[in-house]
């Protein structure tokens, strides 16, 4: 999906007070949702790891790990499973299996947010009415990898375009929406109604589009222009038109749809944009591996390695039938680190995904959460 979305170690994000017990910082690992979908997601995981070198390095922090090593701590994990409906004794058995390591050189808070599938009406033709493009990836669109060595050796993922002999940037959001840069060049796979669903599809990196058969056909993450990403919700912050504490999704998306003379401007400062591939099992993550409701977790792929289980502990949202906030309920579960994103940057953010519909992206919408975040890995003298 590439949340515009790494092995065999896990995190711990903790937030609520009563995960850490009073005597000796004993963590308790309790688990809101059921054994079987943690399996598949972790199962999903080694399948990543099995077309991976097993010598290749998959995590640099806490150290350089190789994709064996991080498969052995994914295995060591499921062994565990046997005591899911006894949580002390879980909890004993992850503590004598596996060494804790803060993510970051001091313990520090992370902001969790959470990202859907949306399902928005669409067609394989343009008209009158379908008249927004979805773009494949463009055949010009260069992805290369750019290595520095000081003061450290770093890989860094760059896109552009070759321009009379010289690699320059790939066009803006500005250029391929307003100007046309793309029209007319083939790469148009799919049609929308609405720029607003759009540009959160663009956001949530995978969606289904509903087209006027009934038909649900996915489309995901292909590419992107590699210009920066930059939140048009902190935009309308900073020029005081939504104040910090109340933005959320839905609120940002009513902004746009009541401020239609403001929109272009506002999606225009947003350069990054992504393009779209058709796909049979969705939403795929950046780890091209299926995402797993309640489970899948995006985190920015220079800090944090890929596949790692994870345990969240925070505040999720509680909605009404309408779908309106009504109150915050503490929850904590094992999740996996399966995708990544442009807006999910640094070592204190992560994306946790929640589903595909309305229902999924009023949650995630709203979630807006701080944690704490450690690094799990098996210890090497442990079964």
């Amino acid at each position: 999906m590439m949340r515009l979305a790494a092995l065999g170690i896990f995190f711990l994000l903790l937030v609520v007070p009563d995960t850490r017990a009073a005597e000796g910082g004993f963590l308790s690992f309790k688990d809101d949702l059921d054994r079987e979908s943690l399996r598949l997601a972790i199962q999903r995981s080694l399948d990543f790891l099995g077309k991976v070198p097993p010598e290749r390095v998959v995590g640099d922090r806490p150290k350089k790990l190789t994709a064996q090593e991080i498969k052995e701590s994914l295995l060591s994990f499921l062994d565990l499973l046997e005591f899911w409906d006894r949580p002390e004794t879980l909890s004993e058995a992850v503590h004598s299996r596996f060494d804790l390591f803060p993510s970051v050189d001091e313990p520090a808070d992370i902001l969790l947010t959470g990202y859907y599938q949306p399902v928005i009406e669409g067609s394989l033709t343009p008209s009158e009415v379908f008249r927004f493009p979805i773009y494949g990836k463009p055949k010009d669109l260069v992805e290369a990898e750019m290595v520095t060595l000081l003061p450290e050796r770093r890989t860094e993922k760059i896109v552009g375009v070759f321009d009379h002999g010289q690699f320059v940037s790939y066009f803006s959001r500005y250029e391929i929406d307003q100007l046309g840069a793309l029209k007319g060049k083939g790469y148009e796979i799919a049609w929308v109604k609405d720029p607003v669903n759009l540009f959160f599809l663009h956001i949530q990196g995978s969606g289904l589009l509903k087209l006027e058969d009934g038909r649900l056909v996915p489309v995901n993450y292909s590419a992107s222009n590699g210009r920066p990403y930059k939140s048009i919700g902190k935009v309308l912050i900073d020029s005081g038109k939504i104040a910090e504490g109340e933005l959320s999704m839905q609120l940002l998306r009513r902004y746009l749809t009541e401020h239609p003379e403001e929109r272009d401007a506002l999606f225009a400062q947003n350069e990054r944009y992504v393009f779209f591939r058709f796909v049979t099992e969705v939403p795929l993550g950046s780890l091209e591996i299926p995402l797993t409701p309640g489970r899948s977790l995006a985190t920015g792929t220079q800090f944090f390695p890929q596949g790692a289980l994870a345990f969240v502990a925070a505040e999720r949202p509680v909605l009404d039938r309408g779908g309106n906030l009504i109150g915050w309920q503490p929850f904590s579960r094992f999740v996996v680190n399966q995708d990544t994103g442009g807006a999910i940057q640094g070592p204190k953010r992560a994306d946790l995904y929640f589903g595909s519909g309305d229902a999924a992206g009023s949650a995630a919408g709203f979630l807006k959460s701080t944690g704490r975040l450690f690094i799990l890995l098996k210890k090497k003298n442990g079964p």
